[in-house]
């Protein structure tokens, strides 16, 4: 029979040394207390559970008491002594479990995120985690004030709180660099847009971007890098969004893949900014809340805590220095792609 169908087998030698330490009142040899902890260990490997395993113990001191000479203080003495050191084996062995597993998760992780494993072996581990790579996955990536582990309180928070809401969907939810992350089946829009709400309340404000699903296994990887290029972006561009979509954001790679490009239609469009009183700064602010508000003068001033008169003068000044009126549309796309660009590249205070 198996280890499995035997739990008796894990007491062997017990009723022996019941017998012997109640009748001469010694306690447990240490040969004996190590017998006792090898035999809890591989109780746990075996897949018992350490209730019935004690009540098997107590099973069988009471089938060797009448037996057993000695006083009962001695057998009972003797009887904490060996369920005392198999349940030390056995929860010795369990965290040895709980770290293996652990640890295979964080290989797993590190492999899934970075790309760095056989696509194919990656695929068979990632079924033992939940996921499906043969399908199309979407991962949020939630960047808070701290770092963050995996055993830390928030992640936890915020995946007790995913995990109650929707059970088990094929979710994984992890940490990566002090960050929280969660990998999630492309269709499941749901289930990445309460990550990012918990996320965000559970890091006191933090910023989440969502990558696009992409299929197979090295989707998940393309996914992560796309959240993280947002998280990047959103603080390069100052964006206020709690939560962001690469899908949404999709024009900003496309006009910085050609950097040198980019740098010339700033320098070229803004540079004569340099020469006003106080620097450009001023006036690229102007513009940046000028084209937020939608080319509305009150709501730009407002932004800026100016007059609208004062607005007004500003934007003539942007026109006289650089040529291009920012209320024409013939001028508008140019200067609003060049201060586009001038964020991201993050002029003027960086040289281009």
């Amino acid at each position: 029979m198996t280890d499995r169908e035997r739990p008796e087998r894990y007491l062997d030698g017990y009723a022996e040394i019941l017998t012997q330490v109640s009748a001469t009142g010694r306690r447990l040899t240490r040969d004996e207390l190590a017998s006792r902890r090898a035999l809890g260990e591989r109780a746990a490997e075996a897949g018992h559970g350490l209730r019935a395993l004690v009540s098997e113990h107590l099973t069988a001191a009471r089938s060797a008491w009448p037996g057993s000479p000695g006083s009962a203080d001695g057998a009972l003495a003797a009887v904490q002594q060996v369920v005392d050191a198999f349940a030390e084996g056995y929860e010795r062995a369990q965290l040895l479990a709980v770290r293996q597993e652990e640890a295979a998760r964080r290989e797993f992780i590190d492999d899934l995120l970075y790309g760095r494993s056989d696509l194919g072996r990656l695929a068979e581990r990632a079924e033992r985690f939940g996921l499906r790579l043969s399908h199309a996955h979407a991962v949020a990536v939630a960047q808070g004030p701290a770092a963050y582990d995996e055993g830390d309180p928030v992640p936890r928070q915020v995946e007790r709180e995913v995990i109650s809401r929707f059970g088990d969907r094929r979710v994984l939810l992890t940490t990566k660099d002090g960050r929280l992350l969660c990998i999630a089946p492309g269709h499941q829009d749901e289930v990445l847009a309460y990550f990012a709400k918990q996320a965000h309340a559970a890091t006191d404000g933090g910023r989440v971007a969502v990558g696009r699903p992409r299929p197979g296994p090295g989707g998940v990887v393309h996914s992560y890098e796309e959240a993280l290029n947002t998280l990047e972006l959103a603080e390069r561009l100052a964006l206020d969004d709690p939560v962001l979509h690469a899908a949404d954001l999709l024009v900003y790679p496309v006009l910085t893949r050609d950097r040198q490009a980019m740098a010339d239609l700033v320098a070229g469009t803004l540079g004569p900014l340099t020469t006003a009183r106080g620097g450009a700064q001023p006036l690229l602010d102007t513009l940046t809340a000028y084209f937020d508000s939608g080319c509305v003068a009150a709501g730009a001033a407002r932004r800026l805590s100016l007059s609208v008169r004062a607005l007004t003068y500003r934007l003539e000044r942007i026109h006289k220095l650089t040529g291009a009126d920012p209320a024409d549309p013939a001028h508008r796309y140019m200067l609003q792609t060049a201060v586009i660009g001038a964020r991201l590249l993050d002029w003027p205070a960086n040289d281009l």
